[in-house]
């Protein structure tokens, strides 16, 4: 007998029917003899929804109570699972983040998990239940406030549920069979990866991948927890997240996969004069408002003006907070001007076998070429290469490098809920 956690995204309990859907897949799991925890989001939209009803009603809702509402969608589900589950003679035990003893920092919006204290899942897994937890959400180890744990939070829920239960594996269940080798919506012929190493989906996750969270794969790698993306709507093996054993086939691959992501906005700092410590002011202060940057680019100083330019990529949604800070140290810097787009993507090719094969550098911008997409900025590390490119070429820069590398399949993939997770 295993103990499984099983995570289901929105887009697997978006109606009444698939969440009948989801009781029948978890109770199957129950009856072939595992112990079951599942972790469950809102329903479809509900998030998105709550949201926007917070905005109706308060142009800058208190981050405190945007927690309280945002917490309900998935207390929702998880009451509405037990309940159908329970139609199916298993006795069922739904519990917030917080009863299921997820602490996190206290940072209301984006907390992180700390620790975890299920005794309460403990016992009742121990008394035969099926326990379903609210993901998503957790408890403030100082404030005792509820907190949400930001975007891809149930994910992140789940496999630090795996870690502290000394689950067997991970589930997460979502809309497509497994990890592609790019986003079946834009690559219809994308394969789907059986294995892949953590190193490598943390790379994808990075890059826009949005299969699995970023944190959620940290986690899984810290802790050592094998996790299982699969699609909820079929009983088709998905791929395997876990440690690879040296010379496997998967570690043979030049490139696993192609990930983009639309997210990210590009700054150039026009003129910045080429003194010792100015760098410094600047991102010092980008970090002071607690700003990811991801690329950065220098131009080599003008010997005439003694000055260059520096451009960096960050998240669309924290632009604004990093212009007016920019702006704020125009006189101090003495840089000339800031220029701001948000019409790029980013697109990237991720796998060890970079490690030992020359030239996939080359093949990546030639295929780019050949596409008549034009690059921006580039970035690189041991297993990735990303560039920027103009917002309206990011399809068409994922398709040439996918085929430029060989990973077209003579099959269509297939996404059986839309644009969720």
């Amino acid at each position: 007998m295993a103990r499984v956690v099983q995570k289901f995204g929105g887009s697997s309990v978006a109606d009444a029917e698939s969440i009948k859907r989801v009781a029948k897949r978890v109770v199957a799991t129950r009856q072939a003899g595992h112990e079951v925890v599942v972790v469950i989001s809102a329903m479809g939209d509900t998030t998105d929804e709550l949201m926007d009803l917070a905005m109706q009603v308060s142009p800058q809702p208190a981050p405190r109570e945007l927690d309280m509402l945002l917490t309900s969608g998935e207390r929702m589900s998880a009451a509405l699972l037990a309940m159908a589950i329970g139609d199916h003679g298993l006795q069922a035990r739904s519990f917030t983040g917080s009863q299921a003893g997820v602490i996190t920092t206290g940072t209301h919006g984006n907390a992180r998990i700390i620790d975890i204290t299920p005794g309460r899942i403990a016992s009742a897994l121990e008394g035969g239940d099926v326990v379903i937890v609210a993901g998503f959400q957790g408890v403030s180890q100082d404030t005792k406030d509820i907190t949400t744990i930001g975007r891809g939070g149930s994910d992140t829920t789940a496999v630090a549920l795996a870690a502290s239960l000394g689950a067997d594996y991970c589930e997460i269940y979502t809309d497509v069979d497994g990890v592609f080798t790019a986003d079946p919506r834009i690559a219809p012929n994308a394969r789907r990866i059986p294995k892949i190493s953590y190193e490598e989906m943390l790379e994808m996750a990075a890059c826009g991948a949005k299969i699995l969270h970023l944190r959620c794969v940290e986690y899984a790698r810290r802790e050592h927890v094998p996790v299982h993306v699969r699609s909820s709507f079929t009983t088709k093996e998905g791929t395997w997240v876990t440690d690879l054993e040296e010379g496997s086939a998967m570690e043979q691959a030049i490139i696993s996969g192609v990930a983009h992501d639309r997210g990210e906005a590009k700054i150039t700092i026009v003129g910045v004069p080429d003194r010792v410590g100015e760098a410094a002011r600047i991102f010092e202060a980008i970090s002071t408002i607690e700003v990811n940057i991801d690329m950065i680019v220098q131009n080599v100083s003008a010997v005439a003006t003694g000055r260059t330019d520096i451009s960096f990529t960050l998240p669309k949604t924290d632009g604004k907070a990093a212009i007016d800070t920019l702006n704020a140290l125009k006189d101090s810097v003495g840089f000339e001007d800031l220029l701001y787009d948000d019409q790029i993507g980013k697109v990237s090719v991720v796998g060890v076998g970079m490690r030992s094969h020359p030239g996939v550098t080359a093949k990546f911008f030639a295929s780019l070429s050949e596409a008549q997409v034009n690059i921006e900025m580039i970035s690189t590390s041991e297993i990735r290469i990303s560039v920027v490119v103009d917002g309206e070429d990011v399809d068409r820069a994922v398709r040439a490098a996918h085929t430029a590398f060989g990973l077209d399949s003579e099959d269509e993939a297939v996404v059986y809920a839309g644009t969720g997770r």
